[in-house]
């Protein structure tokens, strides 16, 4: 196994937005074997209960656009600044941006897809929640790494569930079937990304004690 490689893909894999060609085609074949990828993830007493709602609909990519327009403007407004001491707060100007630009572009993806996963868990236990969550959102990752190595881009989003229902509506999901995010998916511009950078590990990472550092 080429390590390299692994690793490349595994740190340059990014929610892309603003690179995204919304008027490149996607040949559904592809989608499909990577999907075929995805359901390689672990999942919870192999209870298997993935769905993955592919998109191509013209009508229903709009009407899925609108609801991620709606929640992202709700949630802009109520955004919280980060101090500027905060590592993080340097890259935010630049998130904000590319994220506003995704919000306005959204229903020009010419696919999108909705993992979804059996069961609702609104009123369940810990375990069972992580149980559930745990057995579709790997899938996801697995997804979109599957996407990048074929020259697909896609964005983790997970706005619209707020308004969850009425996407559930527009598809025809069951009430029984949890979504789990929306990834608009589309070829990608240039030809790689750079890892982005993140708080060092070793400042999140405890051994046998939380905050106790190796």
């Amino acid at each position: 196994m080429d390590l390299s490689t692994v690793d490349h893909l595994l740190t340059t894999t990014r929610s892309v937005r603003k690179r995204l060609d919304f008027a490149a085609p996607v040949d559904p074949a592809v989608v499909e074997r990577c999907i075929e990828i995805a359901i390689q993830a672990p999942t919870g007493s192999n209870q298997q209960g993935w769905h993955f709602m592919v998109v191509t609909d013209a009508e229903k990519r709009r009407a899925l656009a609108d609801l991620y327009r709606r929640g992202w403007d709700m949630y802009a407004s109520a955004r919280v600044t980060l101090d500027a001491s905060d590592p993080r707060a340097a890259q935010m100007p630049r998130i904000v941006e590319s994220a506003e630009y995704l919000a306005k572009h959204f229903h020009e993806a010419p696919l999108m897809i909705v993992p979804c996963i059996d069961g609702r868990v609104e009123q369940a236990p810990q375990f069972a929640q992580a149980s559930v969550y745990g057995s579709i959102l790997p899938a996801v990752w697995s997804l979109m790494i599957a996407l990048r190595a074929r020259g697909l881009g896609s964005a983790w989003t997970t706005i619209h569930l707020m308004f969850e229902q009425e996407a559930a509506a527009v598809l025809g999901i069951p009430e029984h079937v949890t979504q789990a995010a929306l990834l608009p998916v589309a070829r990608f511009t240039g030809t790689d990304f750079k890892p982005a950078h993140r708080i060092p590990a070793r400042e999140r990472t405890y051994w046998n004690a939380w905050g106790s550092r190796r």
